[in-house]
């Protein structure tokens, strides 16, 4: 790759991230050299240290990003209604589109957990377990209301949280189905996991459940 020429600080530091997250991605954290990083940036290897020490400090800032980024982006789709379904199908259509568009970041977030030191480590999971209680507190609301049917509230969380991380080891833009496709497929599946219907579906359940109730008050006559 070219060398950049006249790049500022802010752009520089944004192109190491980025090619970062490729190479990182794509061989593992321990297999990319800070010389190897910036052989991709275009820049020489003395200039990544001014941004990021160590590598370590570059994989910690990935991780904390992209964990920042994806509460930050639950915090803007969170909608207004208490209804423990709604909130349940806002979070995993915005988990989905926001692991789809960052797949890379997904990745080294996932797999370089065991790369980083206890303290930095700690702080990670510590965004994590943010994240993953605003599922939980969703899903104890519908069970306590009873629109929802869970039983460990903890497990089915962990369960939701590892299929719908799960649609970028598979999923392609340009094969058969869209984004919204399969964002609606893993919502009726979701709702099913935990006992509820959703949109249409739901009310179709209804209809059927009174049918069935219907029929057998006719036949106990």
């Amino acid at each position: 790759m070219a060398r950049t020429t006249g790049s500022d600080g802010e752009k520089t530091q944004a192109a190491i991230r980025s090619a970062a997250l490729v190479l990182m991605a794509r061989h593992g954290y321990e297999a990319v050299s800070m010389r190897a990083l910036a052989n991709e940036v275009g820049v020489q290897a003395a200039a990544l240290y001014r941004y990021f020490p160590t590598k370590e400090d570059l994989l910690f800032a990935l991780m904390r990003e992209h964990m920042e980024g994806l509460i930050s982006a639950w915090e803007a789709a969170r909608p207004v209604s208490t209804d423990p379904v709604a909130r349940l199908a806002a979070y995993v259509a915005n988990h989905i589109r926001f692991h789809i568009d960052r797949r890379h970041s997904t990745h080294v977030s996932n797999m370089e957990l065991r790369s980083l030191s206890r303290d930095r480590l700690s702080a990670i999971l510590k965004l994590r377990t943010a994240y993953e209680k605003a599922l939980r507190t969703i899903l104890r609301d519908g069970t306590e209301q009873g629109v929802l049917a869970v039983d460990d509230i903890g497990l089915t969380a962990m369960a939701i949280i590892q299929m719908i991380t799960g649609v970028i080891v598979w999923f392609r833009p340009d094969e058969r189905l869209s984004v919204e496709q399969v964002t609606e497929t893993y919502l009726t599946m979701t709702m099913r996991l935990v006992g509820a219907g959703h949109d249409g579906n739901r009310a179709e359940d209804d209809k059927r459940q009174g049918n069935v109730h219907e029929h057998a008050e006719l036949r106990a006559r």
